[in-house]
This record gives structure tokens, C-alpha cells and sequence, in this order.
């Protein structure tokens, strides 16, 4: 696996009334583009659909990363796969049995896209134990889904280190993907923790000038990425 760290801006915070400049922020620095899907009832919060991703992948050529904060993932995937979706991560809790969160990562894999598997900061990571062959990645919440600009909850990185423990223990290199409060201020920690993907989204848009902030962002994750590869050799 590439050892680079990833850098994920989320959109949550940004004015998408002008898509094209919401990518021209960060299209050169991030590695993909977070987009986070809230229907009001999984979460207590509505965003936007497949038409919006759609609209996305029109202006850009990052990979779409997709978290959808719903109640029945399942009834949409396709629907997001279709609008251009690259990665599709869906949460353990909205799924009721193993054999449908199966069914669903097997969707996803299909069509050639990544899929993921996300947990709550309340949910043990023991959870995700099961699914730890088949997903592509594993993304860890570190605030209470539904809104941006919360505190990260530290604790909920020690899920990091136990899951990326486990899936060693698989013989897997398994990406594990972060989101939740992350800033310039507790970059190194979540590193450190053993994530491979940070999603940051008010850092960059609720800034003053969030360039300024993605090119710093970058620099340091690209720091980090250096310092992690030296410390794994």
C-alpha cells in the first residue's frame, strides 16, 4: 500500500453553490473529495443526493469519496454508484444483519468501485471484526455523525490502532479512513494512531482563507507520510 497519507477534504461546510470553486480549493493537494450523504432520520441532518454527486463528478477528477449517513444504504447505493461515486462507505449501524452488510460491500466491489465500512465513536471497533477480508477500507467516526465543526473525540482513535491490528493479523494492509474534528492542531495524533486517510472539512472551508489551509494541510501530511515510512522500516 502506498504509505502516503491521504488527505480527503469534506464539503460538508463549503457554499455549493459554486461546485467548481469548492474543488479548485483543494483539487491540486487532496487525494480525494469527501462527500457526506445525510438523509434526516440515520442522522439529524440533511445535505444532498445523487444528482449533487453527479454535479460533482462533472468538475472534477478526484476520486468521489462517498460516506452515506443513512437509514437504508441499501436502496441507494446503486444510485450513487451510477452518479460517479469511486469509494462508498456505509454505516455498520444502519444495517441490521451480516448477510445484507455483505450483500452490500459486494455491490459496491462489483461495480469496480472501493467499498467501506464506518462505526460511531459509541460503537466498539469489535464490530467491524467480521468484514475485515472483504472491505476495502474501514473509516472510524471521531465526532457524532450529522454535523461539522465538533470537537474530535480522541479516544475514538484507539479503534484505529485495534483495527489495524486485526486486519494485520489477516495478513491485511487494510486502509483505515478518519473523520471528525480533524485540524492542524491534532494532524500528528491521528497519524500517529495508524490512519491512512484523514477526511477534514471545517480546517479548510470555515477558514478565512482555506487554500492557505489545504497547502499547509498537505505539507504536514506529506511530513508525516516521511516520518511514518522511516519509523515502519
Amino acid at each position: 500500500m502506498d504509505k502516503r497519507l491521504q488527505l480527503a477534504p469534506s464539503v460538508l461546510n463549503a457554499d455549493l453553490s459554486d461546485l467548481r470553486k469548492v474543488v479548485e480549493v483543494v483539487e491540486d493537494v487532496a487525494d480525494l473529495l469527501h462527500l457526506d450523504v445525510m438523509d434526516g432520520v440515520f442522522v439529524p441532518n440533511l445535505t444532498f443526493g445523487p444528482l449533487v454527486v453527479k454535479a460533482f463528478r462533472r468538475v472534477t477528477d478526484l476520486p468521489l469519496d462517498v460516506h452515506l449517513m443513512i437509514s437504508r444504504p441499501g436502496l441507494f447505493i446503486p444510485r450513487f454508484l451510477e452518479a460517479g461515486a469511486d469509494w462508498i462507505s456505509f454505516h455498520l449501524e444502519a444495517v441490521s444483519s451480516r448477510e445484507e452488510i455483505r450483500q452490500l460491500i459486494d455491490v459496491i466491489k462489483n461495480s469496480g468501485k472501493k467499498a467501506g465500512l464506518v462505526i460511531n465513536p459509541e460503537t466498539p471497533a469489535d464490530g467491524l471484526l467480521p468484514f475485515l477480508d472483504s472491505v476495502d477500507f474501514v473509516l472510524v467516526m471521531t465526532v457524532s455523525p450529522g454535523f461539522g465543526g465538533q470537537n474530535m473525540v480522541p479516544e475514538a482513535l484507539d479503534k484505529v490502532r485495534a483495527i489495524k491490528k486485526a486486519a494485520r493479523a489477516r495478513g491485511r494492509d487494510l486502509m483505515v479512513e478518519v473523520d471528525g474534528g480533524i485540524n492542524e492542531d491534532n494532524l500528528r495524533m491521528v497519524a500517529e494512531a495508524g490512519t491512512d486517510v484523514l477526511v477534514i472539512g471545517s480546517a479548510i472551508y470555515a477558514a478565512p482563507k482555506p487554500r492557505e489551509v489545504a497547502e499547509r494541510l498537505r505539507g504536514a501530511l506529506d511530513l508525516l507520510s516521511t516520518w511514518k515510512c522511516r519509523k515502519e522500516t
